[in-house]
């Protein structure tokens, strides 16, 4: 039988209009051995031969009639690799500039919601005998981590492609319309003795049970607290369009790790760190614009947090929750918006403070498809009032990767937008680097670029900082 999506996804399915492509991916530069010319030809039929690594890539969503059920997955019989992997060129000479700009065309596009959600862009023409590769793929499919799933067609450990078996695929028989429906009805004749069957189960242990509502009851105590406590932030909490900007700021993991070691306790994590950057970059951006600071100037951003590998091995889709950490931009002093930042991440770990999201998502399953999309955008549209900016960091693999014996030299990370968010930071670390990618709206925030310049200017500030008594 078709596989279901769950909730979550669902939700980001559901959360996509106009201006709001729900759309994940990266941007990747690579180099060629000795500046050799890429055989991009080549490159395509070997993503193509390994599409057996990733099996979702092949399917499609297939909604059910009459909203019965949340959408399935099922095999599209009409796949057509050359649909979703396509070939670019910048305009001489090639710039970083001109690669930016045509980043943020491409993710203003809209994936084809009858095909496979997915598309891979090979761009030629980037100077220094380098291209680039832009994927773009529905956030129903994969989160941050598992976005990192295309790699496994586009990426090896070493310049020597590892060799994959080739595949005979032949698409399974997609279902009616009257089959769709059948199986939804039958799933939820039965959904109340599942929900039986699991209270028969919890009730084995009622010290487990009483602690796990306690915390879905907390949980939904703290969501509804966030929700009424956030404020829109003028030039970060805007309408939007469908046009997109993209900027990008390559930096040093070891300044990163440098710093953390030097506050020792007190500067938390490598994550810590990177919320301290884009607090001191946010702060720079706004007095560049004139906006007002005053020294309790905060802005709340929503702070995915993964939940792959906890209880079991991870399967496809969405694994995640969020905290949200109020980075306190009206502090003049570097260290001191890194030690906030640390104490409050500390201080959510102390509390599971990602239970909030947790539990309201975990709702979702028990009510109609209907209710689901309305509510799955109305959060959408309500975003500015819960949090004001996106922060995400995934980290990558230490050591370099390569796509057909062409080193991967950086990876910028893109993060959809949400109704009112003009701009969505995410962050990647990778083989000693440390990637920020900025999805930005067009005309919301036609200065991206100024941001990204921050985030090397607020680093280098926390790197140059007196040491600490």
């Amino acid at each position: 039988m078709p596989e279901r999506l769950t909730p979550l996804d669902a939700s980001f399915l559901f959360m996509e209009e106009r201006t709001t492509a729900m759309t994940v991916g990266g941007v990747m530069t690579f180099e060629p051995p000795g500046g050799a010319p890429f055989d991009v030809d080549a490159f395509v039929r070997l993503i193509g031969d390994r599409l057996s690594l990733v099996p979702r890539y092949r399917q499609k969503v297939r909604q059910v009639p009459g909203r019965l059920g949340l959408p399935v997955w099922v095999d599209d019989p009409e796949f057509d690799l050359s649909f979703h992997v396509r070939r670019s060129a910048l305009p001489e000479p090639g710039t970083d500039v001109a690669l930016r700009e045509l980043v943020g065309r491409l993710l203003s596009r809209q994936l084809d919601r009858s095909r496979p959600l997915w598309e891979i862009y090979v761009v030629e023409g980037f100077e220094g005998h380098r291209f680039a590769v832009v994927t773009k793929t529905h956030h129903a499919m994969v989160d941050g981590l598992g976005s990192m799933d295309i790699g496994a067609v586009l990426l090896d450990a070493t310049p020597a492609p590892r060799r994959v078996e080739a595949e005979d695929w032949r698409p399974a028989r997609e279902p009616s319309g009257v089959e769709l429906a059948a199986q939804a009805v039958v799933e939820n004749l039965l959904r109340p003795r599942a929900t039986f069957d699991t209270m028969a189960r919890a009730a084995q242990d009622l010290r487990q049970a009483a602690a796990g509502v306690q915390r879905t009851i907390g949980g939904l105590v703290e969501a509804v607290r966030t929700a009424t406590s956030g404020a829109p932030v003028g030039a970060l909490n805007a309408p939007i369009g469908e046009q997109r900007r993209f900027g990008m700021a390559r930096t040093s993991l070891f300044e990163h790790r440098v710093i953390r070691r030097r506050y020792g306790s007190g500067g938390g994590s490598v994550n810590d760190v990177v919320l301290a950057v884009v607090a001191g970059a946010l702060r720079r951006w706004l007095i560049s614009r004139g906006e007002p600071i005053l020294p309790d100037t905060a802005i709340r951003a929503l702070v995915p947090v993964s939940l792959r590998g906890r209880g079991g091995a991870a399967v496809s889709g969405n694994h995640i929750s969020a905290v949200f950490v109020d980075l306190p931009v009206g502090l003049p002093d570097p260290v001191d918006r890194l030690r906030v930042i640390a104490a409050q991440m500390e201080a959510r770990k102390r509390r599971s403070g990602s239970a909030g999201t947790s539990a309201v998502v975990g709702l979702a399953g028990v009510v109609t498809p209907a209710v689901h999309q309305m509510g799955a955008r109305l959060s959408s549209r309500l975003s500015s009032r819960v949090f004001n900016v996106v922060v995400t960091h995934v980290p990558g693999p230490p050591r370099p990767l390569y796509a057909m014996g062409a080193r991967m030299r950086d990876v910028f990370p893109v993060v959809p937008l949400a109704h009112g968010q003009a701009v969505a930071i995410g962050v990647t670390s990778y083989d000693g680097t440390v990637c920020y990618g900025l999805n930005a709206d067009r005309d919301a925030l036609p200065d991206v670029d100024t941001l990204a310049a921050a985030i090397d200017d607020s680093l280098a500030e926390l790197k140059d900082a007196p040491d600490p008594l």
